[in-house]
């Protein structure tokens, strides 16, 4: 689960409010608790919970809307699947 949310990140976490970025990356990346993201912020526990769980719900409806990430895999596989030439220059493209 943290993986898929680590990559929706990658791709979404921009369309976060920056707030929301700190909680995200202090919990995935820097394996924070959740009481000591609350004690860094001044907030309850239960506010930095609750603030995960819409984050979470955020990345994925981002993801059922847009897309992003599942035809980035789509596309990935296709590379995969061709001339090395062409497949080197649609890289330097993404």
């Amino acid at each position: 689960m943290n993986l898929k949310y680590t990559i929706l990140y990658d791709y979404y976490g921009k369309l976060l409010t920056s707030k929301q970025q700190s909680y995200f990356e202090d919990y995935y990346f820097d394996n924070l608790s959740l009481q000591e993201i609350a004690d860094n912020y001044k907030v309850s526990r239960n506010a930095i919970h609750n603030s995960l769980k819409d984050i979470l719900a955020k990345l994925d409806n981002y993801e059922d809307k847009l897309h992003m990430v599942s035809n980035g895999k789509k596309i990935n596989e296709l590379i995969e699947n061709i001339d090395e030439n062409i497949k080197k220059q649609i890289k330097e493209l993404i």
